[in-house]
């Protein structure tokens, strides 16, 4: 009977892309655009996690998007958000943005400011395709707290424990934690040691689970840290 399955991606093993002559380094966590792992095309609802590296002046040009949930993490610097209905955001560290693509939009991303700029930007398949484009900045708080993506099944939270504190995984079928600050360890039925850039995928069946039972995983802070967590219930349906 399948419990867990732990894999860990380390910062150092991403993809490096984007456009370093024109200011922009990213680190892909899965296959993206010019680069294709058949083996690493995803995982639960979730198809791309890439921390992107701004020059301050650097950016995206106006690009499109379809069906896709965008959602964004400021880590330093701003983020100016420009898309198809005219809204100019600009997204601050500490602050989630979200961009529902849905039926289609158009948008442009780029570092206005005059210092670098480093965000996470992840990419999740939608419950509903075809729906009317949506867009939102979700403060820190509410983000402390879980934010739940709408119309999926996937929710967000970051985690800011102090040296020794120990955080408790929910038992949801798909664990996604990204390592943004500090050294933490992974316990359970595997167990590892991230350092900031790390991701670890945690994968529990079959259903239904026991939280505290043998696939119980708890994540402990070797010092202050901070990391990022998307829980899902599934994997993506089509059709």
């Amino acid at each position: 009977m399948l419990q867990a399955q732990l894999q860990v991606q380390r910062a150092d093993d991403r993809y490096r892309g984007g456009d370093p002559p024109a200011g922009i380094d990213t680190r892909h966590a899965f296959s993206f655009s010019g680069h294709y792992d058949p083996d690493n095309t995803g995982f639960g609802l979730l198809v791309a996690c890439n921390e992107e590296r701004l020059a301050p002046g650097a950016g995206f040009a106006e690009h499109p998007h379809r069906d896709l949930e965008i959602v964004s993490w400021v880590l330093e610097g701003e983020l100016t958000h420009e898309d198809s209905t005219g809204r100019t955001t600009t997204v601050r560290p500490g602050e989630l943005q979200r961009l529902s693509a849905g039926s289609g939009v158009r948008h442009v991303e780029r570092n206005a400011g005059g210092a670098p700029l480093r965000f996470l930007q992840m990419w999740l398949v939608p419950g509903v395709f075809g729906r009317r484009p949506e867009y939102e900045v979700v403060r820190d708080g509410t983000v402390g707290k879980g934010y739940a993506l709408p119309g999926t099944d996937a929710r967000l939270s970051v985690h800011r424990p102090r040296a020794g504190e120990r955080v408790t995984l929910p038992p949801a079928p798909f664990c996604y934690l990204h390592a943004v600050a500090g050294r933490l360890t992974i316990s359970g039925a595997e167990s590892a040691t991230l350092a900031p850039g790390d991701a670890a995928r945690l994968r529990r069946g079959p259903e239904p689970l026991d939280p505290w039972g043998p696939t119980v995983t708890t994540v402990t802070a070797e010092e202050n840290a901070e990391f990022l967590l998307w829980e899902m219930g599934g994997e993506p349906t089509y059709g």
